[in-house]
């Protein structure tokens, strides 16, 4: 059998620098504690690494496998893992103080859109000039958005102004599992 150095995380064949170890078959028997060499020598014998999958217990556990194969199906697992993942994005919307009717049914849609696609909304007001003087009708409005999507979202940060815009983050409702 071919010496391959793979790096990783794992100590394999020669890198093995513990005396005794205790070696698991390919199958996930027990072969029991054998000096490292001789269990080196039967990995050979197998065609197959001798992996430290333990290196912290006493007798550190090593593993006859195909380590090559071994660390190419723990790395589609881990891609497959990351797939199913759910990614929840922060998307932002912007209102203004004077927004028509059908202007605001609109931008409803494309938060109700985002909040259905499991993303949380970052709703903003814009204010310009002297419409600074009046807070409370970005307000209204942003309590409006909050009633008007009640049944698909939680309001995770209530209206706050921060400078010359008044944000509040939408979350979706979490689906009942059943």
């Amino acid at each position: 059998m071919e010496v391959v150095w793979i790096r990783g995380e794992h100590r394999v064949n020669e890198e093995i620098r513990v005396r005794q170890v205790r070696l698991i078959d390919e199958n996930g028997e027990q072969l029991g504690i054998l000096d490292t060499r001789e269990a080196l020598a039967i990995a050979r014998e197998r065609d197959l690494d001798l992996v430290l999958v333990g290196p912290n217990a006493s007798p550190p556990v090593a593993r006859l496998l195909d380590y090559g194969k071994w660390r190419y199906e723990q790395q589609q697992a881990l891609k497959e893992a990351r797939k199913k993942a759910k990614r929840q994005e922060m998307k932002a919307i912007k209102f203004r103080v004077k927004i028509n009717e059908h202007d605001y049914q609109t931008k409803l849609g494309h938060v109700r859109r985002f909040l259905q696609q499991g993303h949380k909304v970052k709703v903003t007001i814009m204010f310009r000039g002297r419409e600074m003087a009046h807070p409370e009708l970005g307000k209204r409005i942003l309590d409006r958005v909050a009633e008007d999507l009640k049944d698909l979202a939680t309001v995770e940060m209530k209206p706050v102004l921060a400078g010359r815009d008044m944000n509040m983050v939408l979350a979706p409702v979490a689906k009942p599992t059943s």
